[in-house]
């Protein structure tokens, strides 16, 4: 994948179209794990990610087919499980949720899959244990036209973007800058993070959430 998951979510948003996403991420201590994800994807989008070859459209994974080629193109990934059903939103469109289970066995894995460009996730080792770094939203993507904001803020709405943590030390989450629209929460080794899409895609200062254990 060319996107990172989470800013997959933000250029669907930005193609008139509608995505949520769910993860839940397990990190063990020697670096494997599991990443548990729920897409929510309109109808109109699903078609993105079965385009091959073009370049000006985000590759959204969404059939199986998808997650196989993904899946093949990053050492110590493995697709585990996979289910896709369509559904009817709460605005009466259609949806198509799909349920995929990734095994990754190193940090590795795991950032390549987040981000394939290394740019915009990073995990680190610090003085305190562990920083796990996912640069959501880059000031330069906020989007400044007042019209298409109010636009994409109405067509995202019932839509979100929510991750689990479950880590191998204590878990501790933030946001940065803050906002008030995103809920975080860090209890014991457990971590999570959610936000509206149309509230992320209304933030003028970028987002970055930073994990730690």
């Amino acid at each position: 994948m060319k996107l990172c998951i989470l800013l997959l979510c933000i250029a669907a948003v930005i193609l008139n179209s509608c995505l949520g996403v769910s993860a839940d991420i397990t990190i063990k201590a020697d670096g494997s794990g599991r990443i548990a994800l729920t897409y929510r994807v309109s109808q109109t989008l699903e078609s993105v990610g079965r385009l091959d070859g073009n370049e000006k459209l985000p590759a959204v994974p969404v059939s199986k087919l998808d997650f196989e080629r993904t899946v093949s193109r990053i050492p110590g990934l493995k697709l585990s499980k996979y289910s896709s059903k369509n559904v009817r939103s709460a605005s009466g469109s259609g949806d198509l949720v799909t349920n995929v289970t990734l095994d990754f066995k190193d940090s590795s894995a795991l950032l390549a899959f987040l981000d394939s460009s290394g740019s915009r996730a990073a995990l680190v080792q610090t003085g305190q244990g562990s920083l796990l770094r996912l640069n959501l939203l880059d000031p330069s993507e906020t989007i400044t036209n007042p019209g298409l904001l109010s636009l994409l803020r109405e067509v995202s709405d019932g839509y979100e973007l929510a991750i689990t943590f479950s880590l191998p030390g204590n878990a501790g989450i933030e946001m940065l800058p803050s906002v008030p629209a995103a809920k975080l929460a860090s209890n014991g080794k457990k971590a999570s993070f959610s936000i509206g899409m149309g509230e992320l895609l209304s933030l003028k200062d970028g987002a970055v959430l930073e994990i730690k254990w």
